[in-house]
């Protein structure tokens, strides 16, 4: 029989000789009950509070209805949640699970809802580095940027021996008019090209930048932020940076040098450089001749180029010969050869920052960090800053709650979807806040595992040793 629907009510095809009807009228329910696990996290890495603290707010103390802690945690913990909008959030504040999470279950005033709208959030992304009259809100930039080193050092619980840094820029695709937007004709539209650096899964660095800069542009004052911070409090660790080709510039490995940092960058081939590796390409066309399969040959030397660079450095070459042609690359890097080896450090060395293109995609395809539709830089750079924290914030679950679980190399968008998204009915009695979660959630075992591992971690951060 074909569907029959009123207003109020929808009704479907029968089971077993059974109605099958459907309303929105099952009271407090949600469908984002895992995002208790989220809550958890933020008190096992205390990173909410610290974030507000970023924030100056010269509001009327007595008016303020939403604080700053509660709008940060709204954004963060809703771009977590796969809302992206701030439209969302004018429902979103009558969920009964962004309230708890906020920690607030009724308003002040009788037509407020406990958490924020889209109009109040917006004057938070809207907020500049000087409160006025009509944004009382301003944020302190540097804090927001050593708050993510300050988390990245925190997740280990000892200073490691060695760590990789990972630098690479992206395009971040406008299709509107705003602010620093640029046509770049490598990614063939207007974006801008923001810089990311990562420690293996942990970001350090994202920032907004033009798009019709260089691809290195900026990254010596970040890196020297980043580094000086780390060994502040790591003294001895040994810091290796990896790049592709846009980085190889000569002022970075020139610092790099002088500041006992090592580096391992792709190098744009030329012509000069595949003529010094011609022999070791016409070897490896011969034994694909006569293998039927790709072969390579490695070799490092000194290279100086004709202009650009202050001195001559190693290079490593990978000669390969591949699909019936010649596919060199080449590496410039500060490594001797005593410390690593051509085939190694190309093959497991510098390959390995493909990785970092995964971190990437989390951020951008699973927490909006290209969602720049914003009129300003300002504007945009903070939303960029809100999808970051939302990852650190997921990338510390998945570190602290899901090792050793099916889940625990799992994406930001898997852990979501398994994890977060659960539906549940909420009751709120004066004593208690009961959220019944369904129980044919296929990944509760997981999702009570976590929520062990979280109250640990919170409570051996709220009782030190």
């Amino acid at each position: 029989m074909p569907t029959e629907c009123t207003p109020d009510l929808f009704e479907f095809e029968p089971v077993e000789g059974r109605r099958v009807v459907a309303a929105f009228d099952g009271g407090a329910i949600t469908s984002d009950a895992g995002a208790l696990l989220l809550g958890a996290t933020d008190l096992a890495i205390n990173m909410m509070q610290r974030f507000a603290a970023c924030f100056d707010d010269v509001r009327r103390q007595e008016l303020i209805e939403h604080e700053v802690v509660t709008l940060v945690g709204q954004r963060v913990f809703g771009i977590a949640l796969g809302y992206e909008d701030l439209n969302d959030h004018d429902e979103l504040r009558h969920d009964p699970m962004m309230a708890v999470l906020a920690g607030k279950l009724e308003a002040k005033r009788e037509e407020c809802a406990p958490v924020a709208g889209k109009s109040t959030l917006n004057r938070l992304e809207l907020s500049r580095l000087q409160p006025t009259r009509y944004h009382k809100i301003s944020y302190n930039p540097i804090a927001i940027k050593r708050l993510l080193v300050d988390l990245f050092l925190e997740a280990h619980e000892r200073p490691p021996r060695s760590i990789v840094l990972d630098l690479d820029a992206t395009d971040d695709p406008v299709h509107g008019d705003q602010e620093g937007r640029f046509f770049h004709g490598y990614y063939d539209c207007y974006c801008y090209l923001p810089l990311y650096v990562f420690c293996g899964r942990h970001l350090l660095v994202a920032k907004l930048r033009r798009a019709n800069l260089d691809a290195a542009d900026g990254a010596l004052e970040e890196v020297a932020r980043v580094i000086a911070h780390i060994r502040r409090k790591w003294p001895k660790v040994r810091i290796v940076l990896r790049a592709d080709s846009g980085f190889a510039r000569d002022d970075l490995m020139t610092w790099c040098e002088a500041n006992n940092v090592h580096f391992v960058f792709g190098l744009a081939k030329n012509e000069r450089l595949v003529a010094a590796i011609q022999g070791e390409l016409e070897q490896a066309e011969k034994i694909s001749r006569r293998t039927g399969k790709p072969a390579r040959r490695f070799k490092d030397f000194k290279w100086l180029t004709r202009t650009s660079w202050s001195r001559s450095r190693r290079v490593v070459a990978k000669a390969e010969w591949t699909q019936g042609e010649a596919n060199p690359r080449f590496v410039v890097t500060s490594l001797t050869r005593a410390e690593c080896k051509p085939r190694y450090l190309y093959e497991k060395g510098y390959c390995a920052r493909g990785d970092m293109e995964n971190r990437i995609k989390e951020c951008q395809l699973d927490l909006y960090a290209d969602r720049t539709s914003a009129a300003t830089m300002r504007a945009n750079q903070m939303r960029l800053w809100f999808a970051s924290m939302a990852y650190v914030l997921l990338c510390a679950m998945r570190r602290i709650a899901l090792g050793q679980t099916k889940l625990a190399n799992a994406s930001c968008g898997s852990i979501r979807l398994k994890l977060l998204k659960i539906g549940a009915l909420v009751s709120i009695s004066v004593r208690r806040i009961k959220i019944a979660m369904a129980s044919a959630c296929p990944a509760a075992d997981i999702w009570g595992l976590a929520a062990v591992r979280l109250a640990a971690a919170a409570n051996a951060r709220a009782s030190p040793a």
